[in-house]
């Protein structure tokens, strides 16, 4: 019988020591390792400059962002609008604000460039896609982005003169007031500024952060949207405005597309002409006559007993444009308020934004004909 030995399980065995110090730094290791992923610095994966590892995980998973600590919001983040790095151009958009710049330098209009995706802008890229022949989504894809491209960079800057000063002055309060004035010209440098950029009010406040606003001087710089665009090569052949979009386009002989711009049509049914109109009228900075009769709904026009002749400027009720059609009474003009273009609140004419009233104005010639479609 062989001699009694005492044998100890395995798992209770003291291992060698060179093989607990081959342990301790594997896991000495692995916690690093742990650490390095947990930060956001995985290999091959870069985390943008001034946000943290945490704050790149919760943007790609559609978390909101943490905020980056010790940074200040450029005036462009503060806007919504960040523009790709490089910022060389011509290149493809990249964001709505850059595709809204776009698309305005090409005279389709997305109404008052805010970098926001609201319809007038969808709308806006309904009408690119149809005339690239692209799916026609209404959304700012791969495709269209590929397509629409950025000529030059999208801001510039705007030198306030003295004549910008000189032109302003406050705005009437009544029908008798305005008829007064010697023009009906900007109230303030932002109204000025904004309408010269195509812009929201809001957003040049933003792209401005810092300016105080009512005690601007000749000679102070500010940061504009830049939507220079050249004129046009000829007249338009027709003009087509759809009354349930609530757009004016225009079209050469070939049907092509010339210009796209949103529009307001009348607040009631019964004063919104369908059928083939023609241009019978063509006024630049017209002045406007008040007829107490057309606004009933007035206490002022129910008491005056004459009509009134308003003088010219951006802030005349047609705005800086006035185009007749030969329905008595009715036509395509500019307004004092091109943010809210694209409703139905008008007594039957179209109104667009004065600086594509403007636009339009090169464009149209009398007899021109004008669809007006439900």
């Amino acid at each position: 019988m062989p001699p009694h030995r005492s044998y100890q399980p395995l798992y209770s065995r003291k291992p060698p020591r060179a093989r607990i110090y081959w342990i301790l730094i594997v896991l000495a290791l692995s916690g690093l390792m742990w650490l390095w992923r947990d930060s956001g610095r995985r290999p091959g994966r870069k985390t943008p400059s001034g946000v943290s590892g945490k704050t790149a995980q919760s943007n790609a998973g559609g978390l909101r962002p943490a905020a980056a600590a010790h940074r200040t919001p450029t005036a462009m983040e503060t806007a919504g609008i960040v523009e790709a790095s490089g910022g060389t151009c011509p290149r493809p958009v990249q964001t709505v604000f850059e595709a809204q710049v776009a698309l305005e330098r090409q005279e389709i209009s997305p109404g008052s460039i805010d970098g926001r995706l609201g319809p007038q802008t969808r709308s806006a890229i309904l009408a690119f896609q149809r005339k690239e022949n692209l799916p026609d989504t209404g959304e700012l894809d791969l495709d269209t982005k590929l397509r629409l491209i950025l000529s030059a960079p999208p801001l510039g800057s705007y030198t306030v003169t003295s004549n910008d000063l000189a032109r302003l002055q406050p705005l009437g309060k009544t029908w008798l007031a305005k008829s007064q004035q010697t023009a009906l010209d900007y109230e303030t440098l932002l109204e000025l500024v904004a309408e010269k950029s195509h812009a929201h009010p809001a957003l040049i406040r933003r792209l401005n952060p810092d300016v105080d606003w009512t005690n601007l001087v000749a000679g102070s710089v500010l940061r504009v949207v830049d939507v220079v665009s050249a004129d046009p090569p000829a007249k338009a052949a027709f003009a087509r405005i759809s009354l349930s979009d609530k757009i004016l386009e225009v079209f050469d002989a070939s049907t092509n597309l010339l210009d796209h711009f949103p529009c307001s049509i009348a607040q009631h049914v019964e004063k919104r002409p369908v059928g083939e109109l023609h241009v019978e009228v063509i006024a630049p900075n017209p002045n406007y006559t008040f007829d107490p009769d057309v606004f009933p709904e007035s206490e002022e026009a129910r008491q005056l007993q004459a009509k009134l002749v308003l003088p010219p400027g951006p802030n005349n009720p047609v705005g800086t444009v006035w185009i007749g059609l030969d329905k008595p009474g009715y036509g395509i003009h500019g307004t004092p308020n091109p943010e809210m273009v694209g409703r139905t609140e008008s007594h039957g004419c179209f109104r667009l934004a004065n600086w594509n009233a403007e636009f339009l104005l090169k464009l149209v010639w009398i007899g021109m004909p004008v669809y007006v479609e439900p």
